[in-house]
């Protein structure tokens, strides 16, 4: 009878732990559930939200969106176009234009290569980048705070007019901060969870061979980690040098295959940038200019939120503050400013503009609506109406590609009496129609020189006259900006050009650039 009751209540124990094993299963199952749903229903909103974004941008913004990019990609795969004097000096990387060529070469492979496609394409990959990044750092910040000061820095990246204004871009500095917020995820941050010494490096590596400029961003960043590790040997030659060397040789054998020639890019870079200023022909700011304009400019209605951030969250993310005014600091030295070289830093601002939000409490709703509407108007004006004619100039001028399929009429002969790079070029076209520009390489050691366009600029008619001294030579389009129509006008009416159309551009004219783009034709 003992034996038997015994047996009875270990038979008892262990239904009773096959119970618990079964109802601990479920609840795990029932935990994991809504997190999964979590991610996904973040995932999806942020494709779309991204994809919206890309097809609202329909801008230009600074000539390498298309001339270190895609129409470089366009020269790879289909054998004509137009390379930039940095291609020929060797100091851009084509690992970036081949990224483009693989989904131009799969479009050609297919005889899908419209000229839609190709101009819509890479931008919708580089919105699906950008979409993966937001939801990468979404989760980071879900490890490193609460869920509200996730939800707001969450906001704050997705409102921030810059960032609708340039990720889906084709701009280098576009993919660098796409793949900075990836690296940043996998970051020895205080606290994080997610911490992977290769993988972050690798992805900081991949971003210098993008550009070589990330390195800027990620010194800091760099030397911070090597100082909190306590195994730094190991550091060193597991993780630094074999994953800096493998970068640097893949991207050595890809720009020496398609320069046909030993190349080392990142050193021309610097030779040609730093050592002899080439990067100053393109214009020089005082040393302030990002401490005074250009921070506040790309951090637009954020800075507020982002002073206040600093005060509350100063001690714990003191490395990304340190990376933001290092940043600044650099590229302030650099004679040669745009807005987009610290864009990198951007999402690390806004992990300061997430936690002011969360700790507004009653406030914060009102102050959301406020942020949302003071980027929603920047976002909408500078991605639909500002600089917009250089891109439609292009659809129009497209149309006549059907012109030089017809053997009977005059083939085009198109000339860009523009700032030169205004445009795109053939990769917004897509066949090869003859197309001209004022050229503009900078003064490499040549004495007494004077690039093209400035040549024009400086006499336009004397320009026109001696380029083109017999009728049979003259082109049959010129397109121009409105402001130069009164200094060539003369030109125009005795060589019979009539205007055929009149494309807005901008609302601030400035300089050689005017409010509208106008088309001439030869009749």
């Amino acid at each position: 009878m003992e034996n038997i009751r015994s047996r009875l209540k270990f038979g008892d124990k262990v239904e009773d732990v096959k119970l618990r094993k079964r109802k601990s299963q479920l609840y795990s199952k029932e935990d994991e559930s809504p997190l999964k749903t979590g991610v996904l229903r973040v995932a999806v909103f942020s494709v779309v939200f991204r994809l919206i974004n890309c097809l609202l941008v329909q801008t230009s913004f600074v000539p390498d969106e298309y001339w270190q990019s895609v129409e470089v990609s366009h020269h790879m795969v289909f054998n004509y176009g137009y390379l930039t004097w940095e291609w020929k000096a060797g100091i851009r990387g084509f690992s970036y234009p081949l990224f483009f060529a693989f989904l131009y070469k799969i479009l050609h492979f297919i005889n899908y290569d419209s000229v839609y496609l190709l101009i819509w394409l890479p931008r919708l990959l580089q919105a699906l980048l950008a979409a993966f990044a937001d939801v990468k750092f979404f989760f980071l910040i879900r490890t490193l705070e609460n869920r509200d000061v996730a939800r707001w820095t969450f906001f704050c990246q997705l409102c921030s007019w810059f960032t609708w204004f340039c990720c889906t871009r084709t701009l280098t500095n576009s993919m660098e901060t796409t793949i900075t917020c990836l690296a940043l995820f996998y970051f020895p941050l205080p606290g994080s969870k997610t911490h992977s010494s290769k993988k972050y490096l690798a992805l900081v590596a991949l971003a210098v061979i993008v550009r070589p400029t990330a390195l800027i961003v990620w010194f800091p960043l760099l030397v911070y980690h090597f100082w909190q590790e306590d195994n730094k040997l190991r550091l060193i030659t597991h993780d630094y040098v074999p994953i800096g060397t493998l970068a640097l040789l893949v991207s050595t054998v890809i720009d020496c295959l398609f320069y046909e020639k030993w190349t080392l890019v990142q050193f021309n870079f610097l030779k040609l940038n730093i050592f002899h200023g080439v990067a100053d022909f393109y214009g020089s700011h005082p040393w302030h200019w990002y401490l005074t304009q250009g921070f506040a400019v790309v951090i637009g209605p954020h800075l507020p939120f982002f002073l206040h951030g600093c005060t509350l969250a100063f001690r714990k993310y003191k490395i990304l503050l340190a990376a933001v005014v290092w940043t600044v600091l650099v590229y302030s030295l650099l004679p040669h400013k745009e807005f987009r070289f610290i864009y990198p830093v951007l999402p690390f601002c806004m992990v300061f503009c997430g936690i002011s939000l969360a700790h507004l409490k009653a406030w914060r709703r009102a102050a959301a609506v406020v942020l949302l509407v003071a980027n929603l108007v920047p976002a909408l004006y500078t991605g639909l109406i500002h600089q917009r004619g250089t891109l439609d100039v292009m659809s129009h001028l497209q149309t006549l590609c059907d012109v030089s399929s017809v053997s009977s009429r005059p083939q085009p002969d198109i000339l860009f009496l523009m700032p030169c790079h205004s445009t795109p070029f053939y990769s917004h076209v897509h066949c090869p129609v003859k197309m001209r520009f004022l050229e503009c390489p900078p003064d490499l050691g040549e004495e007494g020189y004077v690039d093209e366009a400035e040549r024009f600029f400086a006499e336009p008619l004397l320009w026109l006259r001696t380029s083109f001294p017999y009728k049979s030579s003259l082109p049959t389009h010129l397109v121009l900006f409105d402001v130069l129509e009164k200094e060539i006008f003369v030109f125009l009416r005795g060589n019979r050009f009539l205007r055929t159309a009149e494309i807005f551009h901008t609302q601030f004219p400035e300089g050689r650039v005017g409010g509208s783009i106008f088309i001439y034709e030869k009749h």
